[in-house]
């Protein structure tokens, strides 16, 4: 008998699929939010603020291509068990990659603003 469990090889193509379309079209997304935040670079009155929007931009796209990257992990998983520890892995890496985020951001707002602790 089957394990009621297990994903159907068609509904697993499906979340390929999906997963490949949703990830291209980030990809277009975030390729225009770069060119317009380019486009806005000689307009920012305040300094820093180019820096700043570079880091959040460069940020976002990090997390969300992890969380692709995540999506497809999970798509292929194997079991139960597989889909917790792919979870576990992944909730870890992205508290500390969001960690380190905050304090490079934090840095360039203490620079931007000449407050130094």
């Amino acid at each position: 008998m089957a394990n009621p469990y297990d994903i159907p090889p068609e509904m697993r193509e499906f979340a390929e699929r999906s997963v490949a379309q949703a990830r291209k079209a980030f990809e277009g997304f975030i390729g225009a939010v770069q060119k317009t935040s380019g486009a806005l670079e000689g307009a920012a009155a305040i300094p820093g603020a180019k820096d700043m929007s570079a880091k959040a931009v460069a940020f976002a796209e990090t997390n969300v291509n992890s969380a692709f990257d995540l999506a497809d992990k999970l798509v292929h998983a194997k079991d139960m068990q597989d889909v917790m520890a792919i979870q576990a892995e992944y909730l870890k890496t992205q508290l500390a990659a969001i960690e380190a985020q905050m304090k490079e951001l934090g840095a360039a707002v203490q620079k931007a603003t000449g407050v130094q602790k």
